[in-house]
């Protein structure tokens, strides 16, 4: 009977560390677009200030800095918290919770950013 228990026990927990693997595989894929999300942004705020404001160049690049620092490591965080003993069911609430945590740092706080227009 003992054997039984440890022959099913060795049989299941190679099968919840498949699931934390590929819980974990799949908020990396969430956090790749919201990196590249915020990057599409601030490339974009980076357009709208004129090249020879040097001070508004520096304050920009120095907050862009500050928020890529900050989505990297709740990214971080988010990996380590994924535990091997999550049920199946809680998986997608897990997996929204991180992306819910991403989302202010990616999107623009004061609206979407209108294009450049060419003065000529």
């Amino acid at each position: 009977m003992r054997f039984l228990a440890l022959l099913l026990a060795g049989i299941a927990l190679p099968a919840l560390a498949q699931d934390a693997e590929i819980q974990k595989q799949l908020i990396q894929r969430r956090q790749q677009s919201d990196a590249f999300t915020l990057q599409l942004r601030q490339s974009q705020e980076a357009l709208r200030i004129p090249q020879s404001d040097l001070k508004q160049r520096q304050d920009l690049e120095s907050r862009q800095l500050h928020e890529r620092q900050g989505l990297e490591n709740v990214s971080a965080r988010q990996l380590t918290e994924v535990k091997p003993d999550t049920p199946q069911e809680l998986r997608p609430i897990e997996r929204q919770r991180a992306a819910d945590e991403g989302a202010p740092l990616t999107v623009p706080s004061r609206g979407i950013i209108q294009p450049v227009r060419n003065p000529r």
